[in-house]
């Protein structure tokens, strides 16, 4: 069975030794906003990119060597991985257009290297304006399979209407869009303190707000054919299908508290515009991937691993979407790839 990872982190391999693309990288992040980066050298002599929020905080991590296109076909390789959609992970939220092209011709050349099994997503600053338009569509040109961004960016979830002029856009080139999840939620106070609740649940909170603003804002009735895949299984699937569409109750209330009038629109905006990463779906568990192919159905859900966030998550999704996880085949073969295939039009 052939199978697609739409997961797989991408960052220039020379990003430590070319100091004018890791000063794009270190310049853009928004320090003024308590974003703290830094470049440190690990005991094996290896440099590590460090960023944290706030400081003494971590929440990103990239380690020179990790990203090269031998490591990932290495990699897939051991999983059984046959094709890979790389995106950049979370810089995307900051990084300037200069950058920006810089990576994406990075990325083009990767796919070439790696003889068709790579694919890449454009990342593109999103506020519009003709140069921007212009590097989306150059990218294109050079087989871009999709758009990558941050599902927020600073204050701002991607419902926000100045981000609608570079959407209209991507609903004209029918080309989806992944919806990376950041390193924290805007609100993210409450979830520093404690390593996993910051580093992975501040990041499922962040794709269910996104998610929830995305499907009450409208943005759907303006760009119906717009389609938007969210990492972290879309962080709250299992509310978003039900508990934010209440239905209307059969008593005369004293008060209605809850609008249940929008449940038929959610509906519709979940089964066409909505879909998911199953960021390394092992993680989530058996019951857990389960209960959201059934209530959200399998064409919604596509597998993904993170690479190289931890090296055994790709070969430990793909054994547990194989061998673990209770669906049809036709269900299994539709998460490993053929929703892949058919969301990002792969020539596979």
């Amino acid at each position: 069975m052939t199978v697609v990872d739409i997961c797989i982190h991408h960052l220039p391999e020379d990003l430590f030794t070319n100091q004018k693309m890791l000063n794009g990288f270190l310049n853009s992040a928004p320090r003024g906003f308590g974003e703290i980066v830094r470049v440190e050298k690990m005991d094996n002599g290896k440099h590590h990119l460090v960023l944290e929020k706030p400081a003494g905080h971590d929440n990103l991590d990239y380690v020179e060597g990790d990203y090269s296109v031998e490591a990932k076909l290495a990699v897939m390789d051991d999983a059984g991985v046959d094709y890979g959609i790389m995106r950049v992970p979370v810089w995307q939220e900051w990084l300037d257009l200069e950058t920006c092209k810089a990576v994406n011709d990075n990325a083009a050349e990767y796919c070439k290297r790696s003889g068709g099994r790579l694919f890449f997503t454009a990342a593109v600053p999103p506020w519009g304006g003709k140069e921007n338009i212009d590097e989306l569509k150059r990218c294109i040109d050079l087989g871009a399979v999709g758009v990558q961004l941050a599902c927020h960016y600073g204050q701002l979830y991607l419902d926000d209407p100045v981000f609608e002029p570079y959407f209209r856009e991507i609903e004209k080139l029918n080309i989806p869009v992944i919806a990376h999840h950041t390193p924290l939620p805007v609100e993210w106070q409450s979830v520093v303190d404690y390593k996993n609740l910051r580093r992975e649940y501040g990041r499922v909170i962040d794709q269910g707000i996104a998610v929830g603003r995305e499907l009450f804002s409208g943005m759907f009735d303006r760009m119906p054919n717009l389609r938007m895949i969210h990492t972290m299984m879309g962080g709250n699937w299992f509310a978003s299908t039900e508990l934010l569409t209440p239905h209307a109750s059969p008593k005369k209330e004293s008060l209605q508290r809850l609008d249940s009038t929008s449940g038929e629109k959610i509906k519709s905006y979940l089964e066409n515009n909505i879909f998911y990463d199953m960021t390394h779906p092992h993680s989530w568990g058996k019951t857990q991937v389960e209960a959201a192919l059934k209530i959200n159905g399998a064409d919604h859900f596509m597998f993904g691993s993170s690479f190289p966030v931890f090296y055994g998550w790709m070969s430990q999704g793909v054994d547990f979407l194989t061998n673990e996880v209770e669906i049809s085949d036709a269900d299994r073969e539709a998460v490993l790839s053929g929703n892949a295939k058919r969301l990002f039009n792969l020539p596979i």
